[in-house]
């Protein structure tokens, strides 16, 4: 019966055109309705492609050859680009790629907001959209008896091998390899996920880009492994600007990067950046945003859509190590930063005295329980920034800021989807949508942060 109701199946090899682009870069293809996805078509192409899977609304397929090219197409730079997955948009231009970002922000905007006339600016990108990432993971394996690091091939747990990325900070990219191959030289041999043995699991490098500062955490199966302090002296002397080096154990059996212990086994448990002029500690556990030169961008504008004089009172959901809340505190009477993870609130704390801000003040909890608890202690916001994970804000702290009345909300989010969804619910409880801006943090993958602006509908 699947056969009749499906056009195509596995294994046929069919000629298509692609008509747009998902939100992770593959291009999408219809057959008499049926939608196909296929990774590296671009939209306006014909394609000869194979089926590879079909499920009863839509299917998977391989791009076999291009017959007529689209005006973006490029040659990727990467040499592994095609096996990696790392990157979605490498085939395509620069400009190809902030004009499908807008696209893409715009159509969400209007399928799931039914938000027809919002204002989406362009897409904001970077001079030079590449080696922006200051932070490097990188799982580490094993290959004819010598240690080897890369990404894991796209839905697969094989890796393959990397030498450099080039959408890494240059300075990682050397950390890794100098860890790899002064590990390797020691016979430190690589965890084994099958079997649950072996020592080196992850090496992480994390950089600071105005500072020049190196930090390096390894993480391991179990807390002593051979030669550990060999290696901690020879990543000294091998790294001049390393500044950290710490030891994360994690003995599960799992697919999470980090254990629970983590232990600094040379050096400052902090290294430091700058986005613009405020000053941030990174330690190996703390989210610190990969692209600062494009965060800057992008807290410029939310701080430009929060309009502050001085004498308001703001909340900011979701507040991680406090970027954002102390970019609004040097322009606002009082911020109260709320994060559910402790030790990001124990850095935003740092962070605050690190720049001798004294008028932001961070709390450990969820947003949707903690500030409709202020709210009923009588906290009163002006303006209510929210800056949530991909699944976007939760309802009960939709229905509190409808019920708080701010004067503005300025909505920082990475997924155009939800932001849609979360701008109709408080469009529907009294405010309008004035703009949108897009920022494209992450050049050549699919991703893209976007900041609107809502105020409060006169009543």
């Amino acid at each position: 019966m699947t056969s009749r109701l499906v056009p195509v199946q596995k294994n046929d090899i069919i000629e298509v055109k692609f008509e747009d682009l998902t939100h992770d870069g593959s291009g999408v293809a219809k057959i008499d309705g049926y939608t196909l996805f296929v990774p590296f078509g671009l939209p306006g192409e014909r394609a000869n492609v194979k089926v590879l899977k079909t499920k009863k609304n839509y299917g998977y397929g391989k791009l076999l050859d291009v017959i007529t090219e689209s005006e973006f197409r490029v040659t990727p730079e990467c040499l592994i680009y095609d096996r990696c997955g790392g990157c979605q948009l490498q085939h395509m231009s620069d400009e190809g790629q902030l004009l499908y970002k807008h696209k893409q922000v715009k159509d969400a905007l209007v399928r799931i907001g039914h938000l027809n006339d919002v204002t989406v600016h362009p897409v904001i990108g970077m001079d030079n959209p590449w080696r922006y990432r200051n932070k490097a993971q990188v799982p580490v394996g094993e290959e004819n008896g010598s240690l080897i690091t890369g990404f894991y091939q796209k839905g697969s747990h094989r890796i393959v091998p990397m030498e450099e990325c080039l959408i890494q900070e240059e300075a990682n990219d050397t950390v890794v390899r100098v860890v790899r191959d002064l590990a390797s030289q020691l016979g430190i041999r690589a965890y084994d996920e099958k079997n649950h043995h072996g020592v080196i699991r992850h090496i992480i490098a994390k950089y600071g880009r105005k500072t020049d500062e190196v930090m390096v955490v390894i993480i391991t199966r179990m807390k002593d492994f051979p030669h550990k302090k060999q290696l901690i002296e020879q990543i000294v002397e091998h790294i001049p600007n390393v500044k950290s080096i710490v030891h994360n154990v994690n003995p599960k059996r799992t697919n999470v990067i980090f254990g629970d212990e983590t232990n600094v086994i040379w050096g400052e448990p902090y290294i430091y950046d700058y986005i613009g002029d405020i000053k941030f500690a990174i330690s190996a556990r703390s989210f610190y945003q990969v692209n600062p030169i494009q965060t800057k961008v992008l807290y410029d504008k939310a701080l430009e859509y929060a309009q502050l004089t001085g004498n308001e009172t703001v909340i900011d959901a979701y507040c991680g190590i406090g970027t954002i809340s102390l970019f609004l505190a040097r322009q606002a009477k009082k911020v109260y930063g709320v994060e559910v993870v402790g030790q990001a609130i124990a850095d935003a704390k740092r962070n605050a005295r690190l720049n001798g801000i004294e008028n932001a003040e961070f709390f450990v909890g969820e947003a949707e329980k903690v500030i409709p608890w202020w709210y009923q202690q009588g906290i009163q916001a002006d303006v209510i920034v929210v800056d949530p994970p991909r699944k976007g804000c939760d309802e009960a702290l939709l229905n509190t800021i409808i019920d708080m009345k701010p004067k503005r909300v300025v909505y920082v989010s990475c997924n155009p989807a939800t932001l849609a969804r979360d701008l109709r619910i408080l469009e529907d409880g009294g405010f309008e949508t004035k703009e949108v801006q897009p920022v494209d943090m992450f050049p050549q993958t699919g991703h893209v942060e976007l900041v609107a602006l809502m105020s409060r509908v006169n009543e």
